[in-house]
């Protein structure tokens, strides 16, 4: 498939369609059409974000709505990178298989396309269902995350789900440790 199909290639990410991600896998043109596709569902979450706020009677101003949507894109990359770059390294490390072989490329480009469902953030400024749509896309994408993580490091789901739970974790120990450092330091100047 040519590298230049970006919207069919998302509907297939979001149907959660094995082959699609071992085509994204191949492509390494499409590392360009990831970034693409993580800095497009970013927009869209801001965006529904922003239209909720606006609606609740929030007071945004342009420039704080257009400066939200830059720094959670900005946001969304290093996010990206940092998930791919931890689920690289306990794939092919930790949780790798007797056929695991993968680069970090490949899976910039198959959990790129996995952040497709993210979309539908877009809509979460709806009222009453607009608040379950971040956590609906959540779950999606993280089930497509599990499909990109198996299809890019050629093992099995049950590697995959543990790899995916693992990256995912890492960071979010990471920022309690920092938060506690950071309480613990602030608690001494106070004293």
């Amino acid at each position: 498939m040519a590298s230049g199909q970006l919207l069919p290639r998302m509907l297939r990410a979001a149907k959660l369609e094995p082959q699609l991600y071992e085509e994204v896998e191949a492509d390494n043109a499409g590392t360009g059409q990831a970034l693409l596709v993580v800095v497009l569902v970013a927009l869209a979450s801001g965006i529904g974000a922003g239209i909720s706020t606006l609606m609740k009677g929030g007071g945004a101003s342009i420039v704080g709505f257009v400066s939200s949507l830059a720094w959670g894109v900005i946001g969304s990359l290093i996010v990206w990178f940092i998930f791919s770059l931890l689920t690289f390294w306990l794939g092919t490390s930790l949780f790798k298989g007797p056929d695991t072989k993968s680069t970090l490329g490949e899976l910039l480009r198959t959990l790129g396309f996995a952040y497709t469902p993210g979309l539908l953030n877009i809509f979460s400024f709806i009222p009453i269902i607009g608040s379950f749509i971040p956590f609906a896309t959540w779950i999606w994408t993280i089930i497509a995350s599990v499909i990109a993580v198996r299809q890019a490091c050629d093992f099995t789901t049950g590697r995959a789900v543990g790899t995916v739970i693992v990256a995912a974790i890492i960071p979010l120990i990471i920022m309690v440790l920092l938060a506690l450092l950071l309480a613990g330091a602030f608690a001494a100047l106070m004293k």
